[in-house]
């Protein structure tokens, strides 16, 4: 692995677990103090973790000039699928079978994670990675 790849690989680790924090944090906010159900709670915390998420790495991890409402619009495409599926694990784990919703959301958080990386990577930012005036600054 190149040592620029290597570093786009910790930044994105880095963001994701600031985002993993905003995520457990308003998914405790919401479940604890709101007593909504695990689903809802999971779901409101992902789309907050996913803002801050795209944001920082579209800026400093993959320094992408792409257009933001194409950028976003295939994010959007991705959780499309990725949040149905990742709700109804959520739903049937915790509220079906009883896990624990922290146990599950840590779960769906790791899935997102891994498969969000490779999704950004290679089909969001793929084309215009290193593209934006951070990037030719460093060049």
């Amino acid at each position: 692995m190149k040592k620029k790849e290597f570093w786009r690989v910790v930044k994105f680790t880095l963001f994701s677990a600031s985002a993993g924090l905003i995520q457990m944090a308003s998914f405790a906010l919401f479940k604890e103090l709101l007593h909504w159900p695990n689903y809802l709670s999971y779901l409101l915390a992902l789309v907050l973790s996913v803002l801050w998420n795209f944001t920082l790495n579209r800026k400093f991890t993959f320094k992408s000039a792409a257009n933001v409402p194409i950028a976003m619009l295939k994010v959007a495409c991705y959780y499309a699928v990725f949040t149905p599926l990742s709700t109804l694990l959520e739903r049937y784990l915790a509220d079906t079978l009883g896990w624990n919703g922290y146990l599950v959301t840590a779960i769906n958080m790791i899935l997102n994670f891994v498969t969000e990386f490779l999704y950004q990577r290679f089909f969001v930012f793929g084309k215009s990675i290193d593209t934006n005036e951070r990037a030719k600054k460093e060049a």
